[in-house]
């Protein structure tokens, strides 16, 4: 049974790229008119009192325990102890808007979304899936992929999920994008296809004419009458680290690319920003053919989605974050960090350029925090186990065939050493 405010929503949505890419929750989700929306109206014309929200309130600021005040003696109460808006600091969402097209400048012509924040990138992926993956909805993304896109879109929303070979001689796989998008469109009718660059594991981020290449296969797919949804996972958007890398989002042209195409961004300040812990991302949609009712109904079920899971974010995160972008040394900060990101990008990168391996082959790397191995014989799991027992060295198997290190946390003086003993651990065995 569809909730009269669903269906409402569904109605706003009905002939637009969102309607028919939508799953069973996706459809079923709406804003209740209760506690949140009722203390909404109550905060701009409750002026005697407000009973509506569950705060303790004194003086008309929440109550706040010393114990935390001190620890965050520059922000006030309702930086810190109070509710956060469903959808995330007003004043938060519209830096981040700018930010998004500071950092992205052929979206300042472009229609899109009020950013949407929501308790971490895993968070925003996962809310996006309840909106649109299911059953006869697959996800397809790269293989290697990070793993939690499989748990999302296969355990959580039993969906099939699959994958195009990332990369073919040591080139981005266009042709089996391309295939597995084709193959997508013709068993489905739509196709919902996940983008992660900077790429984790491989730290891969598309050059300048393949990322025009992959505009034109989506656009070429839409044209044929199909609907796509774009995700652009850009956890790691910036960290560049080679000339001829894309600099902008794939959703800054995906955004207008045609009326058949929802592009959906997910990003945030974890890994941009350097605030791991601070569980903070953004959701932002555009599309060519989306008016600003059909963009308010598609927020509304996302705001649905954070709602009927979580609430809302923390408080202290956003205010931190929001802070933060407004310090005027905070870019300064950001370049210092890159440089040392870059400083060990290098290293790595000299470390494989002068290095064989007859059992490890770099898989192609130019951004972000990582780069992977194919191990051509054995196993990647007997290697990464023999390193951390003998060598005391920790990295990642993703699957049979591949390694992933984290050369960003990796101080850069240790480098040459880790890197040896990878080799030589992989030869050894």
């Amino acid at each position: 049974m569809i909730n009269p405010l669903a269906k409402e929503l569904n109605d706003t949505l009905k002939g637009s790229v969102v309607d028919g890419l939508l799953s069973d929750i996706g459809e079923r989700l709406y804003f209740p008119n209760g506690i949140i929306s009722q203390g909404g109206e109550a905060a701009k014309d409750a002026k005697l009192a407000n009973g509506t929200i569950g705060m303790a309130v004194a003086n008309g600021s929440p109550i706040e325990l010393d114990s935390y005040k001190k620890i965050m003696p520059d922000l006030n109460s309702r930086e810190t102890v109070a509710y956060a808006k469903t959808t995330g600091n007003p004043e938060l969402r519209k830096l981040w808007l700018e930010k998004i097209i500071e950092k992205n400048p052929d979206l300042k012509t472009k229609k899109i979304s009020l950013p949407v924040l929501v308790p971490g990138l895993t968070a925003a992926l996962s809310y996006v899936a309840d909106l649109f993956v299911g059953e006869n909805k697959p996800l397809l993304a790269a293989d290697p992929c990070w793993d939690n896109y499989e748990l999302i879109a296969s355990a959580r929303r039993g969906a099939i999920f699959h994958q195009f070979k990332c990369f073919d001689n040591g080139k981005f796989n266009i042709a089996d994008l391309e295939a597995k998008m084709k193959e997508d469109a013709e068993k489905y009718g739509s196709v919902r296809v996940i983008l992660n660059f900077p790429q984790n594991p491989s730290g891969y981020s598309p050059t300048k004419e393949e990322a025009k290449e992959i505009c034109k296969v989506v656009k070429n797919i839409a044209e044929s009458g199909k609907k796509i949804i774009v995700l652009s996972d850009d956890a790691y958007f910036g960290l560049n680290y080679e000339e001829n890398i894309e600099p902008q989002s794939l959703f800054a042209y995906m955004a207008d690319i045609h009326e058949n195409v929802l592009a959906i961004k997910a990003d945030g300040p974890t890994k941009e920003d350097f605030a791991w812990g601070f569980r903070a991302g953004f959701i932002t949609f555009a599309s060519k053919g989306l008016n600003d009712k059909q963009i308010e109904a598609l927020t509304t079920k996302f705001m649905a989605a954070i709602r009927s899971s979580v609430s809302c974010s923390s408080t202290p995160s956003q205010s931190m974050i929001l802070h933060a972008l407004n310090d005027p040394a905070h870019n300064a900060q950001k370049v210092e960090l890159r440089a040392m990101l870059k400083r060990r990008y290098d290293a790595v990168r000299k470390f494989v350029n002068t290095h064989s391996s007859s059992i490890l082959t770099p898989m192609p790397f130019n951004s972000g925090y990582f780069m992977s191995f194919i191990v051509k014989t054995g196993n990647a799991e007997d290697i990464r186990k023999k390193l951390l027992s003998e060598k005391g060295i920790g990295i990642i198997q993703i699957d049979a065939n591949t390694l992933r290190v984290a050369f960003s946390s990796i101080d850069e003086e240790k480098i040459e050493e880790v890197y040896s003993a990878i080799y030589n651990v992989a030869e050894a065995m």
